[in-house]
């Protein structure tokens, strides 16, 4: 007599949920994934839409057209609102209670703003297509702002981009918006040279990407020097607005008996970006209403095979779950995730064909084969192991990477002739203004995402500070890598 297939629910068509599908083929499972929109999106190149280098069709795939073939796959849109561990069922939104004898919760994570969402509003994260679209829209606004206005105050307020949180999304996107301005948009005006405009890139800590070697992270910033990135570290955000950022500002001036203080300063500009944390999917405060444990980032702490305490036919994996090897946290990665997706079906496979009896399972071990992090065209870093790549073949490396794993011919075709006609050309085709619909997630109700337009009151915000402030910005960090961790080598 044939054992009955049993049923499996996925939550989330990220890396780590699509690959646990792709791995379930052929077992003898019924698979349901379930996601809040209807495609894949590969966000290590989600700033490339960000910086209208691509557009976001071309790092997007359908999950259906992704699992067409796998007979054993259904896909459902729709949004899980709460799982129920002692029943063994979730409830999907409008794709009704769903029940399960395995489970899958690979939701990711979304942007901190450690304790102020209010600062959203101000300074979009970038964790969606909706959010690059949305930044790519004030990014370029601002530029066509700058054009038409005659107050000189204003136009350095439109020409000043900060981008807060120095790891490897923040070092991407300024040295992208650098690029935007001094190649892409330098003909383009007539009252402005785009090339005046000011990137300036804010860590908390005391040097950028921490999660690289001083050797790599120093010559990031050369990289990003030559571009006319100014790099600041040491300094904290307290506050952000439409005017830009207030920041507290480790001071180099010596106390007597209290070493260095800190001095409060303003950094006037019209476009803040933020990349400087993440925080865990909001089901997992559901979970915690169940007793399942969470750390203070609100990811599931799991078991050395990634399932929930008590729970064993539950996995957590990918960002939304705290997995520690050896003592240390492993980071919030794609390779992370789709690893875990790969050995979660494994279990699953072996565990459908158990006629119910325990099975042996060795702990889930994390391969890491590198990583690598793009400051704009022909400049990059990389790490795999001992070897150490920087300038313009870590970029080449980058490139081969990413055309590589991107899903789908079609996909890879288009995104490397793009980047083609862009390294020869320095144009870029993507560079549409849109009503994007954008709206932080904290806040259901917001007026408008646009900008305030220029005013009459002074450009300074009545701060009775001088017209060039000093630009010194320092982001809050999470114990994970800031905003994405750096682009590894799967």
């Amino acid at each position: 007599m044939t054992e009955p297939r049993q049923r499996v629910v996925i939550v989330g068509g990220g890396f780590g949920g699509l690959e646990t599908a792709k791995a379930l083929a052929g077992a003898h499972v019924d698979v349901t994934l379930v996601d809040r929109t209807n495609y894949h999106l590969f966000q290590p190149l989600l700033y490339q839409v960000a910086m209208a280098g691509l557009s976001p069709a071309e790092i997007a795939a359908p999950i259906r057209s992704i699992l067409a073939e796998q007979d054993n796959v259904r896909v459902m849109l729709g949004e899980v609102r709460n799982v129920d561990l002692q029943r063994k069922t979730i409830d999907a939104g409008s794709c009704g209670i769903l029940p399960y004898d395995w489970l899958v919760l690979a939701i990711g994570a979304k942007t901190s703003y450690f304790g102020h969402d209010d600062w959203e509003r101000f300074a979009p994260g970038l964790k969606s297509i909706e959010d690059a679209v949305e930044i790519r829209r004030r990014v370029l606004v601002a530029f066509e702002r700058a054009e038409r206005t005659d107050d000189e105050r204003e136009r350095r307020k439109l020409l000043t981009f900060v981008v807060i949180g120095g790891g490897p999304t923040g070092v991407e996107l300024a040295g992208a918006i650098a690029e935007l301005a001094r190649f892409v948009l330098s003909e383009d005006f007539r009252s402005i040279d785009p090339r005046s405009a000011r990137v300036i890139l804010v860590e908390a800590g005391a040097r950028l990407l921490p999660s690289f070697p001083e050797d790599l992270a120093r010559s990031a910033v050369d990289q990003l020097s030559e571009l006319g990135v100014e790099v600041r570290t040491n300094a904290r955000v307290v506050n952000i607005g439409p005017d830009g950022a207030d920041l507290e500002v480790v001071s180099d001036n010596e106390l007597p008996g209290l070493g260095s203080g800190k001095e409060l300063d303003h950094l006037f500009s019209a476009t803040v970006v933020w990349s400087a944390g993440v925080r865990a999917n909001d089901l997992g405060a559901r979970l915690a209403a169940e007793g399942v444990p969470l750390d203070r980032q609100g990811r599931v702490l799991v078991k050395d095979d990634c399932s929930l305490p008590g729970f064993p036919e539950v996995f957590a994996i990918g960002d939304m779950a705290h997995f520690e090897e050896n003592g240390k946290l492993l980071p919030g990665v794609s390779p992370v995730a789709m690893q875990q997706g790969r050995y979660v079906a494994r279990i699953i496979s072996k565990g459908s064909r158990s006629n119910g009896q325990p099975i042996e399972v060795k702990p889930f071990r994390y391969l890491d084969k590198g990583s690598m992090a793009t400051i704009g065209r022909s400049r990059a870093i990389a790490q795999a192991g001992k070897i150490k790549l920087s300038g313009f073949v870590a970029w080449l490396a980058w490139l081969v990477v990413h055309v590589w794993y991107l899903i789908g011919f079609r996909n890879r075709f288009v995104v490397l002739l793009t980047w083609a006609w862009s390294y020869v050309s320095y144009k870029r085709g993507a560079r549409l203004i849109t009503t994007t619909g954008w709206k932080p997630e904290s806040s259901p109700k917001l007026e408008s995402s646009v900008p305030p337009p220029p005013s009459s009151r002074r450009a300074d915000g009545s701060r009775g500070r001088s017209s060039v402030p000093r630009e010194v910005v320092r982001s809050p960090e999470s114990d994970r890598q800031p905003g994405r961790a750096p682009t590894p080598i799967s």
